[in-house]
């Protein structure tokens, strides 16, 4: 009995005792794309808990397949602790768009914390087009005449989904055109390939800036405050029309001790309580997010219901 007894507080002191000393090792942080938001917020994080932490946290890139491929990476890592992933809301629509994944989103992954929203898109063209605003884009891209198309980081991506549900609002017949990431969609707009873009601020903003892109909406409710002078869809005829712009989180393998969940959640807000990590943040076009591990749960599951349903509403069949 006195055996068992000690067995069962060895079990309760141990993985107590391994999230108190949490990090003791190095730190990987996964993110699942090429360059853009969600490798730009983990380098920023990583700078920071290195800093605070006395241990390395790097990140690592893995992209492909709309980040099934670095998530798989992190789904088969050992359920320490060592291992994340920073992502953005596009891990929800892959359980609706891909009818197999090599995973399972509820059993195989971890939520540990929202990191940040987007409020809203923008819809971008190149500046040598001759549109004023969406009105004259809707009317160019209305005309049969015309072959137009619009561009995306990749299939059932949250800005292909966004993209599709302005397509089709907006009453358009435009072909959806993937690409390997944000920065290969940027370029086709660039390069006139395509005729627009439906995406995040932060991947846009400095072409803006330059005059190569010019911005002829915006999806919030409300102009956004770095961009004042562009006006919203609903300003433009088309009331209570909105997208948001998605959310990128924090997750870690299925089987991580809860008290190492918890250990992590709490470094990452004591890292986002530094205001110039904040500010950081702020300026890749986010608005900083720290949540409990409970809530971010119920939130990506509320999400994925979320999407499946916007796709059937949508049309967009699972994809092999």
């Amino acid at each position: 009995m006195k055996t068992l007894i000690t067995s069962l507080l060895l079990c309760l002191i141990v993985p107590f005792a391994w999230a108190q000393n949490y990090p003791a090792k190095t730190i990987k942080m996964v993110v699942p794309f090429e360059t853009g938001t969600p490798d730009s917020l983990a380098r920023i994080l990583a700078k920071e808990l290195t800093l605070k932490n006395n241990q390395s946290f790097y990140t690592e890139n893995h992209p492909g397949a709309n980040g099934i491929i670095g998530t798989d990476l992190v789904v088969k890592s050992k359920p320490d602790g060592y291992t994340l992933l920073v992502t953005s809301s596009s891990i929800v629509v892959n359980p609706s768009y891909y009818k197999k994944l090599p995973f399972d989103l509820k059993k195989d992954l971890i939520p540990v914390t929202n990191l940040g929203n987007v409020e809203a898109l923008l819809v971008v063209v190149n500046a040598k087009s001759s549109y004023k605003n969406l009105n004259d884009f809707l009317k160019f891209a209305k005309d049969q005449k015309n072959k137009v198309s619009y561009g995306s980081p990749g299939n059932g991506n949250h800005l292909h989904i966004s993209s599709e549900y302005f397509n089709q609002k907006m009453g358009l017949d435009m072909t959806h055109i993937p690409y390997k990431g944000a920065g290969p969609a940027t370029t086709a707009l660039l390069g006139e390939q395509i005729q627009v873009l439906i995406t995040t601020p932060p991947s846009v903003l400095p072409y803006i800036k330059d005059g190569r892109f010019k911005a002829i909406a915006y999806t919030g409710l409300k102009r956004a405050s770095f961009l004042p002078d562009v006006p919203t869809i609903a300003e433009q005829g088309f009331p209570n029309f909105e997208i948001d712009g998605g959310w990128f989180g924090l997750f870690t393998t299925a089987g991580t001790p809860p008290d190492t969940v918890n250990k992590i959640q709490q470094l990452i807000q004591q890292a986002l309580e530094n205001k110039s990590v904040k500010d950081s943040i702020v300026q890749i076009g986010l608005d900083p997010v720290i949540d409990s591990p409970d809530h971010f749960k119920t939130f990506v599951e509320s999400e994925q219901t979320r999407y499946a349903e916007r796709l059937k509403l949508l049309n967009i069949k699972a994809q092999e």
